[in-house]
């Protein structure tokens, strides 16, 4: 018995190939059309542009047109090339590296640990790290006592040192989108903070009491996490101006929450709220107050009808198509992205909320469903 030899006819397994090729582009393609004609593809299109102008320093009145955004590229280049543009921009090259000499930039995933030199450097009063590996922030930062800026938005940071209560002088602490859990009471002795940001760090459930002695802080964000109340600490900070608690478990507010008299924004989406205290109308300073979830279902009339010029505004949440994924990992990094651009979303909506001094103080329905 001789050699068996299969002989395959080669234009017809390249034939089936180059039909199942073309059948899927042109799935492809039609689904590339169907997100280009949708409302949701337009909506993120014109943020996304609008959030480039308000970088470029772009006036309002050059690219929206009764309320809706030109999107046209032309007003990016041309504005780009506007002398009168590029005069604001410029500073004293002098000036400018002199204040660079205070700066520490650091950026890339190449980064699992700060560099050894950066101990030598404690005359330092900004770091600026982010999109790093680093998972740790080193014991020797108690050494830069004129530390004034800490920005580690993005990295993987899974705890902060005790030692970062020794810097008496740092005004804006940055761990966004970070890995922590919790925070150590020793941020309670950082005595000049002004802004703390601790937002899509998805598991910090709490506070410390210590941090109640932060009576400097302005600016608190501690969105996209697992709070399930607003931390007692919170309620204690005299000057508090901006509180960021959505996308967190909360079910209620304290019915004190009045005694936060400086608070003139408050942005509570995304949570499990069912109702909203009186007290919110004894806040005197509050403009701006956001809430959003189909199981909030009582809300004061004085806060829809307020005569303060407070501007209620009412999220509609969409759900959210759920990714099957096995990876747990990938999903926490997939509900990050959303929470980021969420946030960009909601930043420069409140922006445009504040530049229209004749927005109505009415309830807001807004439909807020954004997908990546």
């Amino acid at each position: 018995m001789g050699h068996q030899v299969i002989i395959f006819d080669f234009s017809l397994i390249r034939g089936l190939w180059e039909t199942r090729v073309k059948k899927n582009k042109e799935r492809q393609r039609k689904e590339k059309e169907r997100l280009e004609k949708s409302s949701l593809e337009k909506i993120k299109q014109e943020w996304n542009f609008i959030l480039e102008c308000r970088k470029k320093g772009i006036p309002q009145s050059k690219y929206l047109k009764n309320g809706f955004a030109d999107t046209d590229k032309k007003i990016l280049d041309t504005y780009g090339k506007t002398p009168q543009l590029q005069k604001k921009r410029a500073l004293p090259d002098e000036a400018n590296k002199e204040r660079n000499k205070f700066i520490f930039h650091l950026s890339g995933e190449q980064w699992t640990e700060f560099p050894d030199s950066l101990k030598e450097q404690i005359y330092l009063k900004e770091w600026h790290v982010y999109n790093t590996m680093i998972e740790t922030i080193p014991a020797y930062i108690a050494l830069f006592q004129d530390l004034r800026v800490l920005e580690l938005s993005k990295n993987r940071i899974n705890h902060l040192p005790v030692e970062i209560g020794c810097l008496k002088n740092l005004k804006v602490l940055n761990v966004s989108f970070n890995n922590l859990k919790s925070v150590p009471p020793e941020l309670g002795d950082c005595e000049n903070l002004e802004k703390l940001d601790l937002s899509g760090n998805m598991e910090i459930t709490e506070l410390p009491f210590e941090l109640s002695n932060l009576k400097q802080v302005t600016v608190v964000d501690v969105s996209a996490n697992k709070f399930h109340s607003i931390p007692i600490c919170v309620l204690r900070m005299s000057n508090l101006q901006w509180l960021d608690i959505s996308s967190n478990n909360l079910k209620d507010l304290p019915e004190d929450i009045d005694r936060l008299d400086q608070l003139q924004t408050l942005l509570l989406q995304k949570n499990k709220l069912t109702y909203l205290p009186r007290a919110l109308v004894n806040m005197p300073k509050l403009s701006l107050l956001v809430v959003s979830g189909d199981d909030l279902v009582e809300i004061p009339t004085a806060v829809c009808e307020s005569t303060t010029g407070l501007k209620f505004v009412s999220l509609k949440d969409s759900p959210v198509e759920t990714i099957v994924c096995k990876d747990t990992e990938e999903i926490v990094e997939s509900e990050r992205e959303r929470e980021q651009f969420e946030k960009e979303f909601m930043k420069a909506y409140i922006e445009d909320l504040k530049e229209r001094d004749s927005a109505p103080s009415y309830t807001t329905k807004v439909l807020l469903s954004l997908q990546l």
